[in-house]
């Protein structure tokens, strides 16, 4: 006998997948629907140029004043007045503490005596040379921000710790002695 008399799938009734009136009816509302939801969408997409995002201030004012400040800016330290000065000990801390406490990259180990004695022996001279203008992987200051005098009291300070006595710096008298007191290189005049 033959498979002649089973339904075949070919021959079989053709169904869609819309079987009741309301599966069409909420078809064809879908078929224009996303369609205009979409190009609603499109259209306030390209003409947000005017409108800025919920919740964004990218263009008011302050922010545009704040992206397009300067850089940088000079502050002007009164290099005679000790007491507004860092300590060394605060300098250490800030600054010189990432490498000189754990020895990286060679820079000797705070309170060391052993790593220190070959450097003391140059001199304080020497050391805050090398402190101001770098020395190997260290750059100058550090990478700090702070004045020649704070960073004197910072070698001072890790050299002695180290086994050097020598005295703490003295303040510059830049204005006491007629200089300037931001450069302390050329004449200060006070008057015209």
């Amino acid at each position: 006998m033959t498979d002649a008399h089973e339904p075949n799938e070919i021959d079989g009734p053709h169904e869609g997948p819309i079987k009741t009136p309301r599966q069409l009816i909420l078809a064809i509302l879908y078929a224009f629907l996303v369609p205009i939801f979409g190009i609603v969408l499109l259209v306030m997409y390209v003409t947000t140029e005017d409108r800025p995002s919920a919740g964004s201030e990218a263009l008011t004012q302050e922010a545009i004043d704040a992206r397009i400040q300067p850089v940088g800016r000079v502050e002007v330290k009164d290099a005679t007045d000790a007491a507004s000065m860092k300590t060394g000990e605060q300098v250490f801390a800030a600054q010189c503490t990432t490498c000189h406490t754990a020895g990286v990259l060679g820079a000797p180990k705070f309170g060391n005596a052993a790593a220190w004695a070959p450097r003391i022996k140059t001199g304080f001279e020497a050391l805050l040379h090398s402190a101001l203008a770098g020395k190997g992987s260290m750059p100058p200051q550090g990478g700090g921000d702070f004045s020649d005098f704070e960073i004197a009291r910072a070698v001072t300070y890790m050299a002695d710790k180290g086994g050097a006595t020598f005295a703490e710096p003295t303040a510059p008298a830049a204005a006491a002695a007629g200089r300037c007191p931001i450069c302390l290189d050329h004449p200060f005049i006070t008057s015209r």
